[in-house]
């Protein structure tokens, strides 16, 4: 899929992982998990960094709430994606303003694993020394 197949508006006939990368603008935009929670299957799974592992559409809004709240402003700009064999993968850029007034910018990449019309799981991997060079340390449980 060529950026250009990218640009167009969502559809029915848009990729999930098109959805997706829309929906998460939306949130960062509106302050509101559900549009992105809507996506995601009952039995779904979600990890970060973190060795956490959140399940079903209450941990999607659980995860999505905590993503936001670390955040004044938030704005993923997607420079890459691909969907096939079931699978979903975006590159990222994310820019804004941490709480407290930091300015913020971080790349990364998110998967998604696709079951039908659902997200069955997703993974993020991102640059973590961007909050640490911001004065916000990654909470850690043990």
């Amino acid at each position: 899929m060529t950026q250009a197949d990218s640009a167009h508006t969502p559809t029915e006939a848009s990729t999930l992982t098109e959805q997706f990368m829309q929906a998460l603008q939306t949130i960062e935009q509106t302050g509101d998990v559900e549009p992105l929670v809507a996506l995601f299957a009952e039995g779904s799974s979600l990890n970060n960094l973190t060795t956490q592992t959140w399940t079903g559409q209450d941990g999607a809004r659980e995860f999505w709430t905590a993503y936001l709240s670390n955040f004044e402003t938030i704005r993923s700009e997607f420079t890459h994606h691909l969907q096939a064999s079931g699978t979903g993968l975006m590159e990222w850029e994310a820019t804004g303003q941490l709480k407290g007034g930091s300015d913020l910018a971080y790349r990364g990449v998110s998967i998604i694993e696709i079951d039908g019309d659902k997200v069955s799981a997703f993974r993020t991997y991102y640059d973590s020394a961007a909050f640490v060079n911001t004065g916000v340390a990654e909470v850690r449980t043990q």
